[in-house]
């Protein structure tokens, strides 16, 4: 499956009461492909704020985004959790509702060894059809797998991408020994050129709400071989990477969002908006 080089980690839109905007959450679905060039769209990610949503609400969402979308972008659902049965049940329910693929991140809190990590990836991949991106991200999760376990989870033939957190150092090692067809996605968009430059296939971004299309330009820059003008690109835009990271994600680029007239209302407790001081220098990053 192709899910192409710059995939948006969606925000999820709430109304005053905090429910979600599904008129708010169309709008955003085409601002994000028509504006921002998103080749992807990951929906119930962290970026949408996945442990406040409800199974319900997980699955009305993905429904609302595989239907909006209309085959305009690819919908990738985040159906993973900390139980793997759970993990196993949301997947199989996204399935049903036509997404292209299921992004599985490393179970958090348990603190599971290398080969839980192995054994739980492998039965949520042999659960499915659909193409599995596993998703390592130690700063959320604590545990994080190592190189061994995602060379040996590439093996399986459903599972055919990771969003990758760890380090650049874990970047290379993958995107270099993972066997044909197994592409490695940055996680971290102030490294999406570094990881570009280690094997990185593309960025799962948070940024591309607001420099999608510059973001493309500066990929595209790259794999043409205008590595100067890609540079370039990089560091016009990384004080957005960096800015939209100064509160917990997503309360930087959902404040962001609304104050350019894209109302996607405010975050749910326990995250809660920025301070004055924050939204301060939030707005500076548009100015």
């Amino acid at each position: 499956m192709e899910f192409g080089r710059l995939v948006t980690a969606m925000v999820t839109p709430f109304d005053e009461q905090g429910h979600i905007d599904w008129e708010q959450t169309a709008k955003l679905i085409d601002y994000l492909i028509d504006e921002q060039k998103s080749d992807a769209l990951v929906v119930c990610g962290t970026t949408g704020e996945s442990p406040t949503l409800s199974d319900e609400e997980k699955l009305q969402l993905i429904e609302f985004a595989v239907k909006h979308a209309s085959g305009r972008c690819k919908i990738i659902a985040g159906t993973g959790s900390n139980h793997t049965a759970h993990s196993i049940h949301l997947t199989a329910e996204a399935e049903k509702l036509g997404v292209d693929g299921a992004l599985i991140v490393v179970p958090y809190y348990n603190k599971p060894s290398q080969e839980g990590l192995y054994r739980h990836f492998e039965a949520i991949a042999n659960s499915t059809k659909l193409p599995v991106m596993l998703y390592n991200v130690p700063g959320r999760t604590v545990v994080s797998m190592n190189t061994e376990t995602i060379l040996r989870l590439a093996q399986i033939p459903n599972i055919t991408s990771i969003k990758e957190c760890a380090s650049l150092d874990q970047v290379a090692q993958v995107a270099n020994q993972a066997p044909e067809g197994f592409v490695v996605y940055s996680g971290d968009d102030g490294a999406t050129l570094p990881a570009l430059a280690v094997g990185a296939y593309g960025i799962v971004s948070v940024a591309s709400h607001f420099i999608g299309e510059p973001m493309k330009q500066m990929i595209q820059a790259y794999l043409e071989g205008q590595v100067a003008e890609a540079a370039k690109l990089h560091q016009q835009l990384l004080p957005v990477f960096k800015g939209l990271f100064e509160c917990p994600n997503p309360v930087a680029v959902k404040f962001a969002l609304n104050e350019r007239g894209i109302q996607v209302g405010s975050v749910r407790l326990p995250l809660v908006p920025p301070t004055e001081e924050e939204a301060a220098l939030i707005r500076k990053l548009f100015d």
